[in-house]
């Protein structure tokens, strides 16, 4: 049939399962725009109140579904306000297609309105970007696309489609929706290696990334785990991959981890790691990190095998397919000594672990534990109050943790908390900071439009609080902007944008706030006042090893 670029890109986004997308209109894309109009019944656009609340998300909505996330932005101011949210996609590996309108190719160059060359500003952050010069080229483009950010190791894809291409007719043949490319095992030489340094090891760590997650690897990963006698530790990306009460599972390790899973792979003298990369925040001091063991790495990407730290062996190739061809190589074996090990670390977190009463942070996060469901999705923003989270909430489904983990983009939490209740067609839960919130506060409107369940809780402490943690500690107590001295009232705020919110101070106040706002439709505010001297711990120092971690503070405040 005869269509126009705008329509066969929508037909196409149809045609690949695409139901949901978010975005922002402008004069460079407005036949696509006029396009979803007529389209409206087989596919839905969520309006938000800035490109980059689109691009984020539409990241949510990759990461709780597993499908590919579309955002549809204008040319110039419109296409660079997704930068950030397509840098935090590529970092993370969500699978993720961005278009963008652009000038008639005509004007190409000639700097006009609103021209930008996004695909030169976005080389860096995609997996591969297109600029379409023909209407003809345009289905197969989208196609491939869709194709390439899920294949492998997952990323966002930009297309920019001029408005000539637009307007252009062509013929259009609907195709089923595009594979990914075929995931292949590691070579069964090196799964034979792998094997022999897992069998020989005493003191084995498995320790997995959002790889397990994307390769859904889980089950195979819990079956060497239980073969080998082994713990088990994740990076923040791992998150809710198992189930968070796991028996073997010890939590997050690294920077800010849980002291006994980054104590066990600190002592470990085998890391077998699963579709998980070495980055500065797991290793510390990388000449000191775990010295005494070896490393055996599973992962999709072989760019990541050897990039940071020295493998024993590198395999590249998917997680689940691999894991399936090395399990039955793998001796059944019980380790004593490095279970009683184990149990020691996990005593001494407890005595660690802060207990106080009152609103502290972690008892504000065991009482959002006892509001969530199974299916909740818990997304945060970045700081203070995302390690809190990452270390105590309570998740019990996979792709339920949704937080910005490579790029740590402050802001990502409400677009993500949006795209996520898209995602999963329930409440969303947003942990998110005072200084955080501040980012992106406009998607309140979004959220109060399409009248979004959300709860939204803002750990307030007046500061920029993992900021300020680091004066604290590393630069004399020097806050140079760091205290906000904002007199912002967010329940005030809440309620100028139509949705309901309330301030608390105590857990008792909190725990009837989350009971108000898991009945609420739509999205409901909970300022919750905390101390602006509470710290995350553990920390492990810049530069410093797992000897060096920090578990008490012992600075005077």
């Amino acid at each position: 049939m005869l269509l126009s670029g705008a329509d066969i890109l929508v037909e196409t986004l149809i045609e690949q399962g695409c139901d949901t997308v978010f975005g922002y209109p402008g004069g460079q894309i407005l036949n696509v725009y006029d396009s979803l109009y007529t389209h409206q019944d087989r596919i839905n656009h969520i309006l938000t109140a800035h490109e980059q609340g689109a691009a984020h998300a539409a990241d949510g909505y990759a990461r709780t579904t597993g499908k590919v996330g579309v955002v549809i932005s204008t040319s110039g101011p419109g296409a660079t306000n997704l930068v950030t949210g397509i840098a935090t996609a590529y970092l993370d590996s969500v699978p993720m297609v961005a278009i963008c309108g652009n000038v008639p190719t005509t004007q190409i160059g000639s700097d006009s309105f609103q021209e930008i060359d996004i695909t030169g500003v976005t080389l860096p952050i995609t997996k591969h970007n297109y600029f379409v010069g023909s209407v003809e080229d345009l289905a197969d483009t989208i196609r491939e696309a869709f194709s390439l950010a899920k294949s492998g190791r997952p990323g966002p894809v930009l297309i920019d489609v001029p408005k000539d291409v637009q307007i252009a007719m062509c013929e259009y043949e609907p195709l089923p929706p595009a594979e990914k490319e075929e995931p292949r095992a590691a070579k069964e030489s090196n799964i034979e290696k792998a094997a022999k340094y897992i069998n020989s090891a005493k003191r084995p760590f498995v320790y997995f990334g959002g790889g397990i997650i994307i390769s859904e690897a889980q089950e195979e990963m819990l079956r060497l785990a239980e073969t080998i006698d082994a713990p088990i530790g994740c990076s923040l990306m791992g998150l809710s991959a198992i189930p968070t009460d796991h028996p073997r599972f010890l939590g997050m390790q690294g920077m800010h981890g849980h002291y006994a899973s980054s104590m066990a792979m600190h002592k470990a003298d085998l890391i077998i790691s699963l579709g998980v990369r070495f980055n500065d925040r797991v290793t510390g001091n990388r000449q000191k990190f775990a010295t005494g063991a070896k490393i055996v790495h599973i992962d999709v990407d072989g760019s990541e095998l050897n990039k940071t730290v020295n493998s024993a062996i590198g395999l590249r190739g998917d997680v689940k397919l691999t894991l399936q061809k090395l399990l039955p190589l793998i001796n059944t074996s019980k380790k004593p000594d490095w279970t009683a090990k184990i149990e020691s670390f996990k005593a001494e977190e407890k005595d660690y672990l802060d207990s106080r009463e009152g609103l502290t942070p972690r008892n504000a996060i065991l009482t959002l534990n006892k509001h969530l469901g199974e299916n909740t999705a818990v997304c945060t923003d970045v700081g203070q109050h995302q390690m809190w989270t990452a270390q105590n909430v309570n998740l019990k489904t996979s792709r339920r943790f949704v937080s910005s983990g490579g790029l740590g983009t402050m802001g990502f939490g409400f677009g993500a908390a949006i795209g996520s209740a898209f995602g999963t067609k329930e409440r969303s839960v947003l942990v998110t900071g005072d200084g955080s919130f501040g980012m992106c506060l406009q998607e309140l409107a979004t959220a109060v439009t399409y009248n979004i369940p959300m709860v939204i809780l803002i750990l307030n402490n007046g500061v920029l609080g993992m900021v300020r943690q680091w004066q604290t500690l590393f630069y004399n107590k020097h806050y140079s902007n760091t205290v906000l001295e904002r007199k912002t009232d967010f329940t005030a705020f809440a309620r100028s944008f139509g949705a309901n919110g309330e301030a608390v101070s105590t857990v008792e106040e909190l725990d009837e706030a989350l009971t108000r706002a898991f009945k609420q439709d739509g999205p409901y505010v909970i300022d919750c006042k905390i101390d602006k001297d509470e710290f995350v711990l553990p920390m492990l120092p810049p530069g410093g090893s797992m000897d060096d971690i920090i578990t008490k503070l012992e600075v005077e405040m």
